[in-house]
């Protein structure tokens, strides 16, 4: 397997930079997901690593060798799209086959034959190695695709949005198939989504990008509950955590004089008094229950079957709670809520940036 380094990498079209001296450092057998919005520079760092884009400035590294220079056959690495780039006239099998036959690869028809059966068995597609593959689902689709990748034995799995064009269904399901087969192959994954649901249900490690840079690096739990900024805070979460403007006076977060003031922990009060904050909280943080201090109206409530998503209105901010399934709850009654001031964060009213990451 491989360790990726990203060293500095600054990539230019034109004018145009879609990625700006991007650090970044994947650990051999890591399942790293790389988040980001369209236009974040997601495909386009997987194109670098693939070696079908060069670096406008900085260095790539494989294993400690620098591959910057390198083309994509010489550099050993998969790359599996969200189009399936499968031969519709040939059979899974023949599909499957098709990347060991190359004159560069020279696979014995013996090893053919064994890599073709376990990387069926893996993904259990040994029923339908016969059948043509314009006559599979979207699911079966992208399990030979993935197939293809495996039969190679790559140094490094590239997947740029492979289950965006599934059904929410089958998307779960590969999800946790795909981090099933990583962790059986010890292989090393850098996965690219804009799905936050698959960036934290799947990574090891995540890395947030925005508009070319990357803004935080950490696991699932680290970027969930200390996000570096407020674009960060959104990113994550659905639905993503509350952030509402306001001040901090005498120990209280402040967002409009007796109508919405709630109480904040001590270590969190003390450093900010008085300077405009984003208050972040997320929506199981919010405490609905008669008697609470701040009074909002229920603009709209959401039934998830186990859980409501309420999304409140309380002096001039809008807010979203999480809530049991069993409370009676309608739109446009007026309720009361509290939050956990434990789980408060700040965020710097001009920045954004957490008041956990300065200094």
């Amino acid at each position: 397997m491989a360790h990726i380094e990203l060293k500095n990498i600054t990539k230019k079209f034109g004018p145009h930079a879609a990625l700006r001296g991007l650090d970044l450092d994947i650990a051999d057998g890591e399942f790293f997901v790389l988040l980001g919005q369209t236009g974040a520079g997601k495909t386009t760092t997987l194109r670098l690593i693939a070696g079908l884009e060069a670096p406008t400035e900085g260095r790539i590294l494989i294993d400690g060798e620098d591959v910057s220079a390198w083309g994509p056959a010489e550099r050993d690495v998969a790359l599996v799209l969200q189009q399936y780039s499968l031969y519709p006239r040939y059979t899974v099998r023949e599909n499957l086959e098709f990347p060991l036959k190359s004159k560069i690869r020279r696979v014995e028809p013996d090893e053919i034959e064994e890599r073709v059966a376990r990387a069926a068995r893996t993904l259990r597609i040994e029923h339908l190695l016969d059948r043509k593959t314009d006559r599979l689902s979207g699911g079966e689709m992208q399990r030979v695709s993935i197939g293809r990748a495996i039969v190679r034995k790559p140094r490094v799995f590239l997947m740029d949005e492979p289950l965006s064009a599934l059904d929410a269904k089958l998307r779960e399901a590969l999800r946790t198939e795909l981090k099933n087969l990583q962790m059986t192959l010890g292989a090393t994954f850098l996965f690219v989504t804009h799905d936050q649901v698959e960036a934290m249900s799947m990574g090891d490690k995540i890395g947030v990008l925005d508009r070319g840079r990357l803004v935080q690096i950490g696991t699932p739990q680290e970027i969930y509950n200390n996000p570096r900024n407020t674009f960060v805070a959104r990113s994550v979460g659905s639905p993503p955590m509350n952030l509402v403007e306001g001040r901090v006076v005498e120990g209280r977060a402040v967002v409009a004089p007796k109508r919405f003031e709630l109480p904040l922990n001590g270590q969190a009060s003390g450093a900010a008094e008085g300077r405009p904050l984003i208050f972040g909280i997320r929506p199981e943080d919010i405490e609905v229950e008669p008697g609470a201090p701040v009074e909002a109206r229920v603009h709209d409530v959401e039934n998830h079957g186990v859980e409501k998503i309420l999304t409140l209105t309380a002096a001039d901010a809008t807010l979203h709670a999480t809530v049991s399934a069993r409370m009676n709850v309608d739109v446009e009654e007026t309720v009361r809520f509290a939050w956990n001031p434990e789980k408060v964060l700040l965020f710097d009213g001009e920045s954004g940036i957490s008041l956990r990451h300065t200094g």
